[in-house]
């Protein structure tokens, strides 16, 4: 037993002198030149590799650094930089036939850029690609192919970027992003799990295989993944045009396939807090999205069909997209059919229409049939919007009028039937336009016109009233001067914003001449009491042809 005890022990002393000594009489760093001008076959990018040391006990080499430069016409700074370099290496091969056989390659801490130029492409989807030299002779093995088990990135940063165009100077820091990829081969597929910190606070997993590697376009390197996004902030992924004012916060997960030729994705989403144009508006509940997407690698275009789901409603959203340019841009169809107002009403922020406080839209649907056309994250909508059968609830109406309400002689109600609305409308980035809006108030009448709701929720809209017959005691003389109201009816304005609008006015000069007599010699000959109807008369009209009320005279002395 003490025999087998001392022989033991001998081995063992001899592998710790061997392992403290064959650094020195190995010099590992000899394979550099070799193993940076593999990467740099490989990957067709110049890499260069700090000095190797051998680390026997953790069974490879080692390297301060590692620097792999851009594509030139994206960059010239560097696509990837880090800090170490580990590689793994089989061990029997190093001492006895000085031979470097890698099982893997570990970068830690590294910096990677990607960038977007503006015909839509990846600096990324050059590598690897061929370089157009002629490849070594089969038995020419100076520069082998290199073939690694195990390839990680640790604790890496991803800044995405633009490298000309629109956005050149910005850029998004994705962090914390790690890589474990095997069975690394150009001609092999190759599994792969990537998950990294979004900015803004989101989480992103990839997992999946790809492979083989596509040598002209690593962009269409055969792929099947599933990816998921967590709370990511839309705003801040670096996919977005910051000017946009597009918004949000993202939970998704789907499915990526690409035979290199064609992409097919799909999957759900949804989105809290939506902003679609700017200001400080956003979607009080979510909105849950299911997509599928068949798009072409080589023609950069494809198709989009989408379901868009708020509450118990749906809209549905198709088309094409289009990625040749520097934006991905979209021809969609939208429709919506019979959606519940209730529903719709908690998206309205998202568009910059703040209803004013405890004010509410109760019951009713919308149908809506519109297109969107231009870069995803700035597209324009355009088509008619109707409504019908709703209430405004919380806010009342005739006060906001005033002395239009006192015209009319609509009563005070903080409900309001709307009976139908029906607008065209233009969606965009920096707010929303609404031509031929005709609106039905049974208790009002007709409402007509056109304006504009800014991103900042300023209204800007002309509108004309047609009071309903009979709707109060002084409109019932209305008819008696009705010839003299152009159209039939009242112009005024509403200014102010969403949340607080202002009913203002809009009477001509001559229109207010001719409209104050003829309502004054009207409704004085009600009940023959002119004397009587005369004081509030003035007040209603002056505060309805925007006059002040005249200074009560001096009392006598």
């Amino acid at each position: 037993m003490k025999k087998v005890l001392a022989i033991i022990g001998i081995i063992i002393a001899v592998l710790v002198i061997a392992a403290l000594c064959v650094p020195f009489f190995i010099n590992v760093d000899s394979f550099r030149p070799k193993l940076e001008q593999s990467l740099s076959a490989s990957l067709n990018r110049q890499v260069q590799i700090g000095k190797l040391g051998a680390s026997i006990f953790s069974g490879g080499a080692s390297a301060s650094n590692i620097v792999i430069s851009d594509d030139p016409a994206f960059n010239k700074g560097p696509f990837l930089q880090a800090s170490s370099l580990k590689v793994g290496l089989r061990l029997m091969p190093l001492v006895f036939s000085r031979k470097l056989s890698v099982t893997g390659i570990t970068v830690e801490n590294p910096d990677i850029v990607l960038l977007r130029n503006a015909a839509g492409k990846w600096n990324y989807s050059t590598l690897g690609a061929s370089s157009g030299k002629p490849k070594p002779a089969a038995s020419d093995k100076s520069v082998p192919e290199i073939s690694v088990d195990k390839f990680q990135i640790a604790n890496g940063k991803i800044r995405v970027g633009q490298s000309s165009g629109r956005k050149a100077g910005q850029e998004h820091v994705y962090s914390n992003v790690n890589l474990t990829a095997r069975n690394i081969s150009p001609t092999g597929v190759m599994p792969f799990n990537l998950t990294a910190d979004t900015p803004g606070g989101g989480a992103l997993s990839l997992d999946g295989q790809a492979g083989p590697l596509n040598r002209d376009d690593s962009a269409r390197t055969p792929l099947d993944a599933s990816i998921k996004l967590e709370h990511a902030d839309l705003a801040k992924t670096g996919f977005l045009d910051p000017s946009s004012g597009l918004a949000g916060i993202l939970d998704f997960s789907g499915k990526l396939k690409s035979d290199g030729t064609t992409l097919h994705s799909d999957g759900n989403a949804k989105t809290t807090r939506l902003r679609v144009i700017k200001g400080p508006g956003e979607a009080k509940s979510p909105v849950t999205i299911d997509y599928k997407t068949d798009y072409g690698l080589e023609s950069q275009t494809g198709t989009i069909n989408t379901a868009l789901h708020t509450g118990n409603s749906t809209a549905t959203a198709g088309g094409s997209i289009d990625a040749k340019g520097e934006d991905t841009t979209a021809k969609l169809k939208i429709l919506g059919k019979n959606m519940a107002v209730n529903d719709v009403e908690a998206l309205l922020p998202a568009f910059g229409v703040v209803l004013p406080s405890g004010a509410s839209l109760q019951g009713g649907v919308i149908n809506l049939d519109m297109n969107a056309q231009g870069p995803l994250d700035r597209l324009v909508i355009t088509g008619p919007i109707n409504v019908s059968q709703t209430h405004l609830t919380g806010f009342d109406l005739a006060q906001k009028l005033g002395a239009l309400a006192s015209f009319a002689g609509i009563k005070s109600s903080p409900d309001t039937l709307i009976q139908t609305v029906s607008s065209a409308l233009r969606v965009a980035p920096e707010g929303i336009r609404a031509d031929n809006i005709v609106i039905d108030v049974p208790s009002i009448g007709g409402l007509t016109g056109n304006g504009v709701i800014g991103a900042n929720n300023a209204l800007d809209f002309k509108m004309l009233l047609k009071l309903a017959s009979g709707a109060g005691s002084v409109l019932g003389k209305l008819t008696s001067v009705s010839s003299s109201i152009p159209n039939k009816g009242i112009p005024f304005l509403i200014q102010g914003t969403t949340s607080n609008p202002k009913f203002l006015p809009a009477l001509g000069n001559e229109l207010k001449t001719s409209v104050g007599s003829g309502l004054l010699n009207a409704i004085q000959g009600n009940k023959g009491g002119a004397a009587e109807q005369k004081p509030d008369l003035k007040g209603i009209l002056g505060g309805l042809l925007n006059k002040k009320k005249p200074a009560p005279s001096p009392s006598p002395k």
